[in-house]
């Protein structure tokens, strides 16, 4: 299953149009895939987080350690997969799509928000209602963020984990 959300999460088109001439009658989960991203050269991005904070303490609480890999896309969209252990220890995955807005405050022009959707992967057993809408280890997930770029290629962010957590962590696009 995990596979089939990394192949989805990485570009396959679904439900595409048998004429490829009607462009705009065809779907596809991340479309653009094949035309890079908005910076040449720069077609990925990798994600590191080392640190969560929880916003409660709970003895429960574990480690959190981030890493992902996301697929740079036209007009500033993304889509990628993020393998990190939850709050609990256990193994998980996140697959997601998402949206970036560069610039969005003049006066800070380095500054700029993204936000990602997708299905979780991880929260089993005895924690499965640590996570809304869980069935089977699967929840859906909504995770918007905050950077700060600090080159073209490098930039630090903050991710809001709902009512749980903030996720720091650096980029690098290559």
């Amino acid at each position: 299953m995990l596979l089939a959300c990394t192949v989805l999460a990485l570009g396959a088109p679904a439900l595409a149009s048998a004429s490829p001439k009607k462009e705009s009658s065809r779907w596809a989960l991340c479309p653009g895939w094949d035309a890079g991203g908005d910076s040449p050269g720069q077609r990925y991005e990798a994600f590191f987080s080392p640190h969560t904070h929880h916003w409660t303490y709970s003895e429960e609480h574990r480690q959190v350690v981030n890493v992902s890999l996301s697929r740079r896309l036209p007009n500033e969209r993304f889509c990628g997969l993020s393998l990190f252990t939850n709050s609990f220890g256990q193994p998980s995955a996140y697959a997601f799509v998402g949206k970036s807005w560069p610039g969005l405050f003049p006066r800070l022009p380095n500054v700029y928000a993204s936000v990602s959707a997708g299905i979780i992967y991880g929260y089993v057993d005895e924690f499965e209602d640590k996570v809304p809408l869980n069935f089977g280890g699967f929840s859906p997930a909504i995770i918007p963020a905050v950077g700060l770029r600090l080159s073209p290629r490098a930039s630090v962010e903050v991710h809001i984990l709902g009512t749980a957590a903030l996720m720091f962590g650096t980029t690098l696009r290559f």
